[in-house]
């Protein structure tokens, strides 16, 4: 079995894959302050849970936009698992070819979305990332990443405008019933909501227009099931989107992976 970790700067997710199946995927909060003794005990704690025998854990991969837990998670996997993971990065082989400037700055996670994506629809492709930011990721008719835009997610747009406004309260991330907020939470939800709709709306419809097609739509992130409930442009959801990519990338760098273990 492979384990496979989105460390996220909200939230880190695990998955367990036997060959190319998911058998299990857990989310926890992603902070700096643990140590890899209190990542191991929860990541085996949840593996007990579920009767998956630590043994049969013979790799890890790791997608991670957090540095401070890359480390952590890799002593982690090497004292816990007895092997050192395979990070990614994008001199790997990866499947599809980076067209990035700056091919190092682009973020783990937006290459494994890119990648699962292109290998599971080919191409052209927008890959939504509903995070602490919202990504957005184009993959050519070719497999070529060509890059993206990146906006502040909801839950960071919505915390900013609380700590900045005074007399504006926190609030649920929810759909208000109308767009004219009756009061001043409705009236937060509907701008913050409807907001971020519109805009993914509005971006898709220029990236779609920069390209000259209209590229299918995958979403992924904790609020890509709200978004995509109020809009018609999103054509596809896959809550697992980048642990996919962690694992089949490290499927195309086993040999490399295993010769590091030698």
């Amino acid at each position: 079995m492979l384990l496979c970790v989105d460390v996220g700067n909200t939230h880190t997710q695990f998955g367990v894959y036997e060959k190319d199946r998911m058998v299990r995927d857990y989310r926890v909060a992603s902070e700096v302050v643990r140590t890899e003794d209190e990542i191991g005990i929860v990541v085996l704690s949840l593996l007990k849970h579920h009767n998956i025998n630590l043994q049969s854990i013979e790799g890890v991969g790791i997608s991670s936009v957090v540095p401070n837990l890359t480390g952590i998670i890799e002593r982690m996997s090497k004292k816990y698992f007895n092997c050192s993971p395979l990070i990614i990065n994008p001199d790997l082989d990866l499947g599809i070819k980076i067209g990035y400037d700056e091919p190092a700055t682009v973020g783990s996670d937006r290459i494994c979305g890119s990648v699962a994506a292109y290998q599971k629809f080919g191409g052209p492709l927008i890959i939504l990332d509903f995070g602490t930011a919202t990504t957005f990721d184009v993959v050519s008719a070719t497999g070529v990443y060509l890059g993206g835009a990146i906006a502040p997610g909801l839950e960071t747009g919505a915390a900013d405008l609380q700590r900045r406004a005074a007399r504006l309260p926190r609030i649920d991330l929810r759909f208000p019933v109308e767009v004219i907020g009756k009061t001043t939470v409705a009236s937060m939800q509907s701008g913050i909501m409807f907001g971020a709709v519109d805009a993914m709306e509005g971006i898709v419809r220029r990236i779609r227009a920069s390209i000259g097609t209209d590229a299918k739509v995958i979403a992924t992130g904790g609020y890509a099931g709200i978004i995509s409930s109020h809009t018609k442009l999103i054509d596809k959801i896959e809550p697992t989107l980048v642990l996919e990519g962690v694992r089949i990338i490290y499927e195309a760098n086993r040999k490399s992976v295993n010769e590091e273990k030698k």
